[in-house]
This record gives C-alpha cells, structure tokens and sequence, in this order.
C-alpha cells in the first residue's frame, strides 16, 4: 500500500434544506455520494461528477466543507486504504437521486436526524459547515 493517501471528493447536496446521504454498499455506512480524483480533473469536478454518477443528481459545487483523512482498516485490524477527501458544499439543481453501482440506498435527509443513520466518522460536522456555507 502507498504511503499517501488516494485522493477523493465528496458532496453535501441540499434540496429543499435537506441533504443527500448515500447507504454504501461497503462498508454499509451512510455516507456523503463521493469518490476518487481522477487524473488532471479538480476536487470540485470530481465531487459533482461522482454525485450524479452515483445518484444521478446534478449540483452546483459552491464552496468546500471540510477535509478529512480516512483509514479503512481490512478483516485482519491492518490497513486497507487511506483517503484524503474533500468535501463539498453543493446545491441541487437537477435529477431524481437513486442508488448507484456503489450504493444501496439514497435519502434526502433532515440534518438533525443524521445521529438516527449509521453513518461515517466525522458527517456531521461536514454537513453542518456545508449548511452554512449554503445558507440553506
């Protein structure tokens, strides 16, 4: 494994003053439509592009959230993947969300329920600051 972390992008989608939670698929998390940086393309291209690949929502990118360093740890306790994801602001402007290849459920959620999911380490404070930056 690479001692530097994969780079990644994910979006904190509002519509209406809620926001887009994906169910993955592994692990089963809650967790904000997101994915790798592709080569030569910007965190803000990536999280738009991975939010409607994986829900088929379209959004305008506003303003980035937070970073965070995630660490998937394999059956074994060792270390599987490291993450370094940029986390996106974005406001809804087309599409129906449904689940992708990587999720098994899609949900427009209130942000006070968040603590009610299973969610990944650290949402919260990412949807919050995402919420301001929106003014949503």
């Amino acid at each position: 494994m690479s001692a530097s972390p994969t780079l990644a992008a994910s979006a904190a989608c509002f519509r209406e003053g809620k926001v887009l939670i994906a169910k993955r698929i592994r692990p089963p998390l809650w967790s904000l439509p997101g994915g790798r940086i592709e080569p030569g393309e910007s965190p803000e291209e990536a999280a738009a592009r991975e939010l409607k690949e994986e829900t088929g929502v379209e959004a305008e990118i506003v303003g980035l959230a937070g970073e965070r360093e995630v660490t998937l740890k394999d059956e074994g306790g060792g270390i599987a993947a490291r993450f370094r994801i940029f986390a996106y602001a974005a406001r809804w402007r087309a599409g129906e969300a449904k689940p992708g290849p990587e999720a098994s459920e899609v949900a427009w959620v209130d942000p006070e329920a968040l603590p009610d999911y299973k969610t990944t380490e650290g949402l919260l404070p990412i949807v919050i600051e995402a919420k301001r930056i929106l003014g949503a």
